[in-house]
């Protein structure tokens, strides 16, 4: 499944494109960034409330396919510049991470 088809099928909004053609094979859920980055998948979508600049870096640094900002939370303008400058898809949902995450291991 490709972040495209994920934003699709689960009707979220683009903040950030950058390769939506990129492959999404997993999941995680997580708002401790330390915790993230040493055990997010690579290729996952990535569930958070953290739309700062610093989980730009550890989208980076794991590798994942996106981040998907839930419960409506807020992207700072700074974390938006360096999500584009770092080539990293933000995608955002009201829905709660728990919810969505349900969603996405039925179509992954």
């Amino acid at each position: 499944m490709t972040v495209n088809e994920l934003k699709d099928k689960l009707d979220l909004k683009v903040l950030v494109e950058d390769d939506l053609d990129r492959e999404v094979t997993d999941c995680y859920i997580g708002d401790l960034l330390s915790w993230v980055m040493g055990r997010a998948p690579a290729d996952s979508a990535w569930l958070t409330v953290m739309g700062n600049i610093n989980s730009i870096a550890v989208a980076t640094l794991a590798d994942v396919s996106c981040i998907i900002l839930v419960e409506n939370a807020a992207l700072d303008e700074n974390a938006r510049q360096k999500a584009e400058m770092h080539g990293v898809n933000i995608l955002i949902t009201e829905e709660n991470a728990y919810n969505l995450a349900v969603k996405i291991s039925k179509l992954i």
